[in-house]
């Protein structure tokens, strides 16, 4: 691995909004993207920062990011969600993924959180995989769902 995992900064955004772009694209869904750029900014970087970000720096690019934010189980208390970790395909299977994933779980074992709850998706065997090496339980149990708001154009 020829990079470092930090912390993100602001100026990190596009390159970070790229990367996000790329994972909606192997996911098929680039369309469904509405978030922007700059918007992402704000919510990372403004008074009340709603996520946290790792970067994987090869001191010439971005080459990956892993994103989380805090959720509150009733029955867990503090969590947290790992959004996404997203790995620019041209540099998967070199350990930049790992790296991010381990850096989520030493800020959640740092920050006593009870527990890092993600999804992935049923086709995506390498990721599959991936979480399975890192001991991830899979429940069965659950279905996802969701629901727009009137927000939500």
């Amino acid at each position: 691995m020829n990079c470092i995992i930090r912390k993100g900064l602001p100026s990190d955004i596009p390159r970070v909004f790229a990367l996000i772009m790329e994972l909606a694209t192997f996911e098929k869904a680039p369309e469904e993207v509405i978030h922007t750029p700059e918007k992402l900014l704000a919510d990372g970087f403004g008074e009340n920062p709603l996520y946290s970000l790792w970067v994987a720096d090869s001191g010439t690019d971005i080459i990956g990011m892993a994103l989380c934010y805090i959720r509150y189980s009733t029955w867990k208390g503090p969590c947290l969600y790992l959004e996404d970790i997203v790995v620019t395909a041209d540099q998967r299977n070199r350990g930049i993924g790992k790296a991010l994933f381990d850096a989520v779980m030493a800020y959640a074992t740092e920050k006593k959180y009870s527990q890092v709850n993600w999804q992935v998706l049923d086709w995506n065997t390498p990721a599959i995989r991936f979480y399975e090496k890192a001991g991830a339980a899979f429940d069965p149990h659950w279905i996802n769902v969701s629901s727009r708001t009137p927000f939500h154009p």
